[in-house]
């Protein structure tokens, strides 16, 4: 299984990289790796948000590795290097997250359980976080904690632009009409991350931008163009779930959440209100960061292992 490597962003060593075939027909890429350093403390499930790819994630499974962690991960399906729904393989689609519950369910019965040291955790950013609050309030999740970035509880309202209720509506209707496979109003196949670092929404970090740009312009395949209505009348139904009132006490999982505090893309008072409801969580607000908080500047990044750290009770971290 193909894995990009850039002399600014090498394959982690000791990779297993393979495919996964869903039981309607989807092949999942997913790549695992054995801790570099002990004392051995289970499995971090790395789960990356819409419309990213394992190699994005390359200094974050070092930076697990090096804490004692396993690794284990995957693109979700229609995005990264596994396949796609529809013709147009830039767009985003999916009917439903119950789709992406499955692909998670696959992961962890076909590699995490069998071939990956427990305990067992999970650190999910954005879409990949909101698929984990559906899991984490259900009983007889594999996780004994979560870890989660800028979780996709509600969109930010600038994100869409006009009034959200009526950003559904439009969804729902839509997709009644038979138009789920279609763009969203203004959708494009441009791959936001290929475009200038000057504005983007996800980080302040120039570096690093360039460094996933690096990766797109290699293999412009990993990328994805904008939501489909489809998949944005999913995204609105899962919020709604999770949003839901009395929903946040009803996790069972312990869990820390990270809030970026210039989050463009989710809306950062809506997580606060969620992770206040809690009853076996905290949260941590980065007033500076921007949504992407595992690839934003060192300061920022360092706030957050240290965030990590402390909440898994690690001993100090060799540099």
């Amino acid at each position: 299984m193909k894995l990009v490597a850039l002399a600014k962003n090498p394959v982690p060593g000791g990779a297993v990289a393979g495919e996964l075939k869903t039981a309607d027909g989807a092949r999942l890429r997913f790549v695992r790796w054995a801790a570099t350093r002990g004392p051995r403390r289970g499995t971090v499930c790395l789960l990356g948000g819409r419309g990213e790819f394992v190699e994005k994630y390359f200094e974050v499974v070092a930076d697990l590795r090096r804490r004692g962690f396993a690794v284990a991960t995957m693109d979700w399906r229609g995005q990264g290097g596994s396949s796609r729904p529809l013709a147009n393989p830039r767009k985003g689609h999916v009917r439903s997250f119950r789709e992406y519950e499955s692909d998670l369910a696959l992961l962890m019965r076909e590699v995490v359980l069998p071939d990956c040291p427990p305990p067992f955790l999970a650190l999910g950013h954005s879409m990949g976080a909101n698929v984990l609050l559906r899991n984490a309030a259900r009983p007889g999740s594999w996780f004994e904690r979560m870890i989660l970035t800028a979780p996709m509880i509600a969109f930010a309202d600038q994100r869409v632009g006009y009034p959200q209720p009526l950003a559904r509506a439009y969804a729902e209707a839509a997709c009644l009409l038979g138009l789920s496979g279609k763009y969203i109003r203004g959708g494009s196949d441009t791959i936001a991350e290929q475009g200038p670092f000057e504005g983007n929404p996800l980080t302040s970090d120039r570096e690093r931008w360039h460094r996933n740009k690096a990766v797109l312009d290699t293999d412009p395949s990993l990328g994805l163009g904008s939501p489909t209505i489809g998949w944005l009348r999913a995204a609105y139904r899962s919020m709604s779930l999770v949003a839901a009132d009395g929903y946040a006490a009803s996790v069972r999982v312990p869990m820390m959440i990270f809030v970026a505090g210039k989050d463009e893309i989710v809306c950062s008072r809506a997580t606060e209100d969620f992770a206040i409801g809690l009853k076996v969580g905290t949260h941590v607000l980065l007033p500076s960061s921007r949504h992407e908080i595992l690839q934003e500047a060192d300061s920022i990044r360092l706030r957050f292992w240290a965030a990590f750290d402390a909440y898994m009770g690690l001993d100090e971290i060799a540099a």
